[in-house]
């Protein structure tokens, strides 16, 4: 069968028989961000924002790799089989996958790669559980996970090639923990991991829906390290990402923090990682401040 992508201006054609996954699809990796509509309030859950600024890092990164943003929770018109699709939204009953799971999995089916970012993690669990660990491996269950603010330090990184280039870091953000997994971690290689301060479950205790719960209580008090960010290796061929940051705005400048993203997403699209990682500058403040959904406050 014969597939054909438009993304911009570019359309190109590949070729793969029936029910065959072509996990390589074509040199130039093409990549379609699904941004989903306003939500929090400046410099938080700045989806279209974000969505932007890492479809321009790629697009600058002299590498072989296009990207496009979809705005606002649209579906792309035209747009058959990208290398991968990046879905940054609210989840639950806002999530970009509740309207288009049939077209979504049909990408999946035919090994285009899924990243999703932040809250775009989260669904329900009786709606689209099953279907998250087909597509990234994991998800956020309200009453067994959690979101707390805090400092989180990575310093102990796997290697792999979503971590070439990454140096140990340390930032603040609403990292979400004590995910769902595939059974036994089945396909999931952890990306990010830490132990987080008893703190951040101790001072939310009364949130029993995504503050602390006797299970996430337990973990943390055994030392277990809590995995943030994760990729994901489908029995097709396909491949996954979740990465639970990504809250606040103003981390997309944090170099180490933005680079292990986009080498992640590049990954789940089969491209070809750099040893030193996908390259971009580092964004101004002016830069920071573009495309937001919500004006800066007065100070």
């Amino acid at each position: 069968m014969t597939a054909f992508l438009c993304v911009g201006q570019l359309l190109i054609a590949h070729t793969c028989k029936d029910n065959e996954v072509d996990t390589s699809l074509h040199q130039d990796k093409q990549i379609v961000f699904l941004a989903g509509k306003k939500s929090h309030g400046y410099g938080t859950h700045e989806h279209r924002a974000g969505s932007m600024l890492l479809a321009k890092c790629f697009n600058e990164s002299g590498l072989d790799v296009q990207a496009d943003v979809v705005d606002q929770g649209a579906w792309p018109e035209q747009v058959e089989i990208p290398d991968a699709v990046v879905m940054y939204c609210d989840g639950l009953k806002r999530h970009t996958a509740k309207a288009h799971q049939e077209e979504i999995q049909a990408w999946v089916d035919k090994g285009v790669g899924v990243s999703c970012l932040h809250f775009a993690v989260e669904v329900e669990p009786e709606e689209l559980g099953s279907t998250f660990f087909e597509w990234i491996g994991g998800y956020f269950e309200a009453g067994w996970s959690v979101n707390p603010h805090w400092d989180a330090t990575f310093d102990q990184l796997p290697e792999h090639p979503i971590t070439n280039g990454v140096q140990p870091f340390t930032i603040r953000d609403e990292w979400y923990y004590h995910m769902r997994f595939r059974p036994e971690m089945e396909g999931v290689t952890p990306i990010l991991s830490a132990l987080p301060p008893l703190e951040t479950l101790t001072s939310r205790a009364e949130d029993k829906l995504r503050g602390s719960n006797p299970d996430v209580m337990a973990a943390v008090k055994a030392g277990k390290r809590q995995h943030l960010a994760w990729a994901y290796e489908r029995p097709n061929g396909g491949r996954g990402f979740g990465f639970t940051g990504g809250h606040f705005h103003k981390n997309w400048q944090q170099d180490d923090f933005r680079k292990l993203v986009l080498n992640a997403i590049l990954w789940t699209a089969h491209g070809q990682i750099p040893d030193e990682g996908v390259p971009s500058a580092t964004p101004s403040d002016a830069q920071m401040e573009e495309n937001q959904d919500f004006t800066k406050p007065n100070t």
